[in-house]
């Protein structure tokens, strides 16, 4: 998976954010350009300062048997906000409140010859953190990860695969992380 930086972006999206969304300054959202295939990593972090995480089911296409953050696909016409809204309460049940931190971006081709260009941020969330409202089939468990719990991200993952730990580090912190 190829890393890539925010100078690789087509362009930042200056459209109005939904109002009851707080963006904070500094964040940057990528704009979304046509033809171009986009994913949107929320990381939400508890009261601990842990990264809720959650692991996708065998029967999943792409990186089955895995931990990931929550997020997924940026819809047609749909801004970088609206995807991290739109997927958080589908796969959580939460409600999107304020984008903290961007974390970066990222290209990556997961082998079926598509070309994904992922956006990553530091969210914060309304709703009971302890009763995620999962999408059963699709993750089947969660947990909560700190620091010290980071390995668990690299379960199942082929060797140098490391985006989600990277992201997950970042969130929290870790120096050293890319």
């Amino acid at each position: 998976m190829a890393r890539g930086s925010w100078r690789e972006s087509p362009g930042w999206d200056d459209r109005p954010v939904e109002p009851e969304i707080v963006v904070d300054p500094g964040v940057r959202l990528p704009g979304v350009a046509p033809g171009q295939v986009w994913v949107v990593g929320a990381v939400v972090l508890d009261v601990e300062g842990r990264a809720f995480v959650q692991f996708r089911s065998a029967r999943r296409r792409l990186f089955p048997c895995t931990w990931d953050v929550v997020g997924g696909h940026v819809e047609h016409g749909e801004t970088v906000v609206q995807a991290l809204r739109r997927e958080i309460a589908e796969e959580t049940g939460w409600v999107l409140r304020r984008v903290v931190r961007d974390l970066g971006t990222s290209t990556w081709e997961a082998g079926d010859g598509i070309v994904r260009h992922a956006a990553d941020f530091v969210v914060e969330v309304e709703g009971d953190l302890s009763r995620p409202e999962l999408e059963w089939e699709k993750h089947p468990r969660f947990a909560w990860v700190g620091a010290d719990g980071l390995s668990l991200l690299m379960e199942n993952r082929a060797p140098g695969d490391t985006a989600v730990h990277d992201v997950v580090a970042r969130a929290l912190g870790r120096p050293g992380w890319s």
